[in-house]
């Protein structure tokens, strides 16, 4: 009993002294506070200073970030002069304007030489009209952004719209670190707007050029003169329009774009084009140096619809002059008013059509089909392979040296016309199905008073005349049938016949030695 009494009291005493340790640890004294909370988060100035303009002109003459407050107005000079490096300049979404009777300054004035510029967020706006036959006149503005003596360096505008200048809409120069970006320029009676790199911007019924950069991307230009629309070394998925310029003008690359021209200038000019449309009215539609692949050109007068050393996969339409026009022609497809389908020093599995020229002409032409109203529906100077052509009043196949496992059609003139044929088939309304000074394989057909093959040397051919010679050969006619339709006319006429068979009204086969007929 005792025992168990002290234990009680052993605990008892235990508990009491952690109780008082606690309550030791645990006091934190008055909670009252001392005073009100001071501010702990930091201002927008003190953040990015930034120095306010309410009034105009105004000179920047110290680095730092600067805002409009309003709409700002000018009645002559310059609104904003940039004096020094380091500036950020925020036109909150205002409106630069100039009252000035005759166009003078500039909405936004950067001196020279210096570098570390932004301008961004808002409007620079003129009096400046077009009369629509080019001549630019009105009030406000000479320039939107131009800059003075030396081209400014390491200098941004974004998301600003300049109209109505007499000279410049945003000219920052071009071969240093400029760029423009999201902006808009219209009715500039000059460049509407140039900088090293141009991207998503528009300028429209500019005076010369629209857009002039080192790299233009995602643009549309403009010119209504006798500018070039866009002026570049790479252009990418741009549209350029001239009145009589050039659409665009890439000294490099022009890729996914499109130009036109309404006058002499060419649609597309570039070092190389790829996948674009070109158009011009009387100029080239596509005008590549190097190459054109996948490219659509046209012109509707004395132009190329599409002109290339290299000429892939490319359609070319032309009024007066050839479609496609190329020193090597690949897979493409050209129409020619009065010019040729398809010109070229090698064409290659092509199609070419022409009205008063050659469908397809080539110093070689291979597996190509050319058709033409009164020229020649393939014309090769050396050898044409594997071809078809037809014409209404011109040779079918022409080929100077030889034309192998060719097709010619002719209404009015021969059907396959070559030094060497070999398993050919000439047919022609008018004229002779085949000439050749050595046939071979062939079948020649002429259903009207023209021989169906005529050859010095003819092998294993068959010749059909509806009024002269089926087959006439002045050497050697070997295992050959030929036809004539007429009382008066000769089935084979050939100095030595062999191994053939001749089918006429009054004389089978004429010939000074027949082996068997």
């Amino acid at each position: 009993m005792k025992t168990k009494q002290f234990v009680r009291m052993t605990a008892i005493a235990l508990l009491l002294t952690i109780n008082h340790q606690l309550s030791t640890c645990l006091a934190q004294g008055s909670l009252t506070p001392p005073g009100v909370p001071a501010p702990t988060m930091r201002s927008l100035d003190q953040i990015e200073p930034r120095t306010p303009i309410s009034s105009a002109p105004f000179t920047i003459g110290n680095p730092g970030s600067y805002y409009l407050t309003g709409n700002l107005t000018v009645s002559s000079g310059n609104a904003i002069t940039i004096a020094t490096n380091g500036v950020a300049l925020d036109l909150s979404g205002f409106i630069i304007r100039s009252t000035a009777a005759s166009p003078t300054g500039a909405g936004i004035q950067i001196n020279t030489s210096l570098q570390n510029i932004t301008i961004a967020n808002g409007f620079i706006q003129g009096g400046v009209t077009n009369n629509n036959s080019g001549v630019y006149s009105g009030t406000g503005f000479a320039d939107g952004i131009f800059y003075t003596g030396i081209q400014p360096v390491n200098a941004m505008v974004s998301r600003v719209s300049v109209s109505g200048c007499l000279t410049y809409g945003i000219l920052l120069g071009n071969g240093e670190s400029t760029v423009v970006e999201n902006c808009t320029a219209r009715t500039i009676g000059s460049y509407g707007i140039a900088a090293c790199l141009v991207k998503t911007c528009a300028a429209t019924v500019c005076g010369i050029t629209a857009i002039y950069g080192d790299q233009v991307t995602d643009c549309r230009g403009q010119s209504i003169l006798s500018g070039d629309a866009i002026v570049t070394y790479t252009a990418e998925n741009s549209y350029g329009y001239s009145g009589t310029g050039n659409g665009i003008l890439a000294f490099y690359t022009a890729q996914n774009c499109f130009g036109s021209s309404n006058g002499g200038g060419k649609g597309v000019y570039a070092e190389t084009a790829l996948n674009c449309y070109g158009s011009s009215v009387s100029g080239d539609g596509i005008h590549a140096l190097g190459s054109a692949e996948n490219c659509y050109g046209s012109s509707g007068g004395g132009g190329f619809g599409v002109y290339g050393f290299i000429v892939m996969n490319c359609n070319g339409l032309s009024s007066s002059a050839d479609g496609v026009h190329a020193y090597t022609a690949m897979n493409c497809y050209g129409t020619g008013t009065t010019g040729a389908g398809v010109f070229a020093n090698s064409a290659q599995n092509c199609f070419g059509t022409s009205s008063s020229s050659h469908g397809i002409s080539a110093n070689d032409a291979e597996n190509c089909n050319g058709t033409s109203s009164t020229g020649n529906g393939v014309y090769a100077i050396y050898t044409a392979h594997g071809c078809h052509g037809q014409s209404g009043a011109g040779h079918g196949v022409y080929a100077v040296q030889s034309a192998e496992n060719c097709s010619g059609y002719s209404g009015n003139f021969y059907g396959v016309n070559a030094f060497t044929a070999q398993n050919c088939y000439g047919y022609s309304t008018n004229s002779i199905g085949i000439f050749a000074t050595t046939a071979l394989n062939c079948y020649g057909q002429s259903p009207a008073s023209q021989n169906g093959i005529t050859a010095i040397d003819a092998q294993n051919c068959y010749g059909h005349s509806g009024g002269a010679i089926g087959l006439f050969a002045a050497d050697v006619a070997t295992g050959c049938s030929g036809y004539s339709g007429s009382f008066s006319g000769e089935g084979v006429d050939a100095f030595i016949a062999a191994f053939c068979h001749g089918n006429a009204a009054t004389n089978f086969v004429t010939s000074h030695s027949i082996s068997s007929f």
